[in-house]
């Protein structure tokens, strides 16, 4: 792998927002030469990467071509055509994180049998085809309110997961195979990014701890180091290593974790890739979750997950009621505030809760931090120049 990263060795990463623009900009320290596969010629990696190939991340031989075009093949998203990952891989093309593991990942179904039958604590669920199933086991008292069903495919940022309390919220059940759990009482809610070698190495970066925006479902802010009890944090990073173990996935695989009301651990879902709880790595922690990854693939020794400074971190979402040519209002005075680093991912349009890029605040205590992080927020505004 030396002889190639110093070369013409070409990355290829299919999906090309704001993770592959990190990954992009994390890879030209090495003089590795990045390929996007996306649907936008114009998307966020653009600028940053050495070509953008137009394509489906869905379509069999969209993802299949670019393989063939390039030397190793990751990616930024989980919805991907697998059985052409898995063809690339029987021709002998690298694909990493291996395409199997992808396959778990990509229907929560699968993760949870796999979170049983490997001792992961997670909450109980069921598995429903319809929103008639679900109705019916609620008619029969075998389903009670409240409850949390997600799609089984194609949910992310919030989107496929919805709460339903009671009678009155029975219009917004999904009509599709999902999971029904149990709405855990949760304390907290922590993330852990692991990184996994091919010689088995694993190293997690210390655990995040997530405040959410309750109307999109997104993280509003994370802080690091987590101001949970110490040993709690230690078995949550034990969690992740068993976890990533356990898949034998080679690359990055982001756990998020509920901490309930009698601190009891369970694992909620993972990511096999880099993470929106992983951002402020790139200034607060020895080594990026984005140089992490590329260490992981090439089967270089993993980093350092020391952390440099205390950190918050706050999403810059697009404001309610808000589409248009984006406009970020408060910039200069945000930027006027010690450890305030800014991030902006290039997406041209707003639109409500869209994620439009992030701010990550650097200070010596994480009191501070989080003092600042507020002051930014009330400043900070993602609206447009002409909204529609």
């Amino acid at each position: 792998m030396e002889k190639l990263v110093t070369s013409e060795f070409k990355l290829g990463i299919i999906a090309g927002g704001q993770l592959g623009k990190m990954l992009s900009l994390a890879a030209s320290n090495w003089d590795v030469k990045t390929y996007i596969l996306d649907k936008d010629l114009h998307c966020p990696a653009a600028p940053c990467s050495t070509e953008v190939i137009a394509g489906d991340p869905l379509n069999f031989d969209d993802v299949y071509l670019f393989g063939q075009r390039v030397d190793m093949v990751t990616y930024e998203l989980e919805a991907i055509n697998t059985d052409a990952l898995k063809k690339l891989v029987l021709e002998g093309r690298p694909v990493l994180p291996e395409p199997e593991a992808l396959e778990v990942i990509q229907d929560k179904g699968l993760q949870k049998s796999f979170f049983s039958d490997h001792d992961i604590p997670t909450s109980s669920y069921t598995l429903f085809s319809n929103k008639t199933e679900i109705e019916a086991a609620i008619t029969a008292g075998s389903l009670s309110f409240p409850f949390v069903q997600k799609l089984r495919k194609g949910g992310y940022d919030g989107r496929g997961v919805s709460i339903i309390s009671s009678q009155t919220d029975l219009e917004r059940i999904f009509d599709a195979p999902s999971i029904v759990e149990d709405l855990v009482p949760i304390q907290s809610e922590i993330s852990v990014i692991a990184a996994r070698n091919p010689h088995g190495e694993v190293k997690c970066f210390p655990v995040a701890e997530m405040e959410f925006n309750e109307q999109a479902n997104l993280v509003e802010l994370l802080v690091c180091p987590s101001t949970i009890d110490s040993s709690i944090q230690d078995e949550a990073v034990a969690i992740a290593s068993h976890l990533i173990d356990s898949l034998k996935l080679t690359g990055l695989l982001a756990i998020e974790m509920f901490l309930d009301t009698s601190n009891k651990l369970w694992v909620n879902e993972v990511a096999p890739r880099p993470h929106n709880s992983g951002h402020h790595t790139i200034e607060s922690i020895v080594t990026s979750q984005y140089e992490q990854l590329l260490r992981a693939i090439f089967g270089f020794p993993l980093g350092s997950t020391h952390i440099k400074t205390p950190s918050a971190m706050i999403n810059l979402l697009g404001e309610p009621g808000v589409v248009g040519p984006v406009k970020y209002e408060g910039l200069s005075q945000c930027m006027e505030e010690e450890g305030v680093k800014v991030h902006l991912y290039g997406k041209k349009t707003t639109k409500p809760f869209r994620k439009m890029g992030h701010i990550t605040i650097l200070a010596p205590t994480l009191e501070e931090a989080k003092a600042k992080a507020k002051s930014v927020k009330s400043k900070l505004k993602v609206t447009s120049w002409k909204s529609q």
